[in-house]
């Protein structure tokens, strides 16, 4: 029989990925509610496109600090999300101990409701590939767009107010408006042509872009200011799942393998503790 793990439970467990955000977009916008999570780190997500690195996340495998031999910002030394018999365990024990066959089901396995929304396609439950993603929560929403964070963020609240005072949730949250076209609600732009499209097209912009990302994700800060106040002192992983490539080496958008797709940024809280890089 395999081994089994558990672990005391924190409360509940929030984990965002803001889909195809670069790192230097996050250096480089104001985010006053994102950064309250914790200190910037500049990781390396485990694939360059939303499926792979996802399904490599519900195995415990965040971005991580490549370099790093500390448990947590490295996933190799040590996973926060620990999934039995899911490669190498690392040198910590602190972390949040789950069997079962993702970190979704192991939640559940520990008495967890399961909540999760993904904007971008590889989420729809509809597809085969998308049910993988998807179907192991207890309740998920697929708006069929990305640019939808208000509705995502009102069925989260809806899913919470259901929840006994007593009960844990683990929460997932995919945000699609960092995503190419680079569009938010009310945003003072047109939502297409988008200016970040693979291989050519006379409408690629390096500086449109730029511009388009960071102004996203400064909206998303500004709509996420309340479910991040909800988890204040509970346990939250901010990352991006990839980047964007624009322009470097001749390569626009991700689904290959380059330092701008696989470079982003990772921000943690622990039980309401962020987490910081040890000095070496």
């Amino acid at each position: 029989m395999p081994e089994t793990l558990t672990s005391a439970r924190p409360e509940h467990v929030l984990l965002i990925t803001l889909d195809s955000c670069r790192f230097d977009t996050f250096q480089r916008a104001r985010t006053p509610h994102l950064s309250q999570v914790g200190p910037l780190h500049k990781a390396q997500a485990p694939s360059y496109f939303t499926y792979g690195s996802h399904a490599a996340i519900w195995m415990g495998f965040t971005p991580g600090l490549t370099h790093s031999q500390q448990p947590w910002l490295n996933p190799k030394a040590g996973k926060l999300m620990r999934m039995a018999n899911a490669g190498f365990a690392g040198h910590d024990a602190d972390g949040i101990q789950l069997s079962g066959p993702n970190v979704i089901e192991g939640f559940r396995r520990l008495g967890y409701r399961t909540i999760g929304t993904g904007a971008v396609g590889w989420f729809d439950p509809s597809t085969e590939t998308g049910a993988v993603l998807s179907q192991p929560f207890d309740a998920f929403l697929y708006p069929g767009n990305t640019w939808s964070l208000r509705r995502q963020l009102n069925w989260i609240d809806q899913q919470m107010e259901t929840l006994a005072a007593s009960d844990p949730a683990f929460v997932f949250l995919n945000v699609g408006e960092t995503h190419v076209p680079y569009w938010h609600e009310d945003a003072d732009w047109p939502r297409e042509p988008s200016p970040c499209v693979p291989f050519y097209s006379p409408n690629n912009s390096r500086r449109r872009s730029r511009r388009q990302q960071r102004a996203c994700l400064e909206w998303v800060d500004q709509e996420l200011g309340s479910l991040l106040n909800r988890f204040t002192d509970e346990t939250v992983i901010l990352c991006a799942d990839h980047g964007d490539c624009w322009g470097e080496d001749g390569l626009w958008e991700h689904g290959i393998s380059h330092w701008a797709t696989l470079t982003v940024p990772l921000l943690m809280r622990v039980r309401g503790e962020p987490v910081r890089a040890r000095a070496r």
